[in-house]
């Protein structure tokens, strides 16, 4: 189950980002899981319950959004339809996997003191904070 490793790495890009921005709590947390990417959403979910225990992240809800395959062709770029032969219909050469493999940290929302109020004694208030890296 590789799945807890790849949320061991997602929490610690997740902290990091949170410390940086001196965040007081992280509200949702939104990942995107290509299909060919090897994962188990129900068990990354799961891992990520263990994982968020004791963390900034405790109270968080984590998202994870499925990317279906995409293939396109090397040689004309041809978009490659689902379902259909892994080869391009007008130059025959092999399909190239575009997307669908991926593991993407999309999205972090977190509270965050306003950047005037950082180091003042000012309660947070609610911000977005967008990241698309890979986990």
């Amino acid at each position: 189950m590789h799945e807890t490793s790849l949320v061991s790495a997602l929490m610690q890009q997740v902290e990091a980002a949170a410390m940086e921005l001196r965040a007081s709590a992280v509200h949702r947390i939104r990942v995107r899981i290509g299909e060919l990417a090897g994962v188990e959403p129900q068990l990354f979910a799961s891992a990520f319950e263990l994982f968020r225990e004791r963390t900034i992240c405790a109270a968080a809800r984590l998202e994870i959004v499925t990317a279906a395959a995409a293939w396109t062709c090397p040689g004309c770029g041809a978009a490659i339809a689902p379902g259909q032969v892994l080869r391009c219909p007008d130059c025959a050469l092999p399909a190239r996997l575009a997307s669908g493999d991926e593991i993407i940290l999309e999205r972090i929302e977190m509270e965050v003191p306003a950047a005037r109020d950082r180091g003042r004694n000012v309660p947070p208030r609610r911000e977005r904070t967008m990241e698309a890296t890979d986990v």
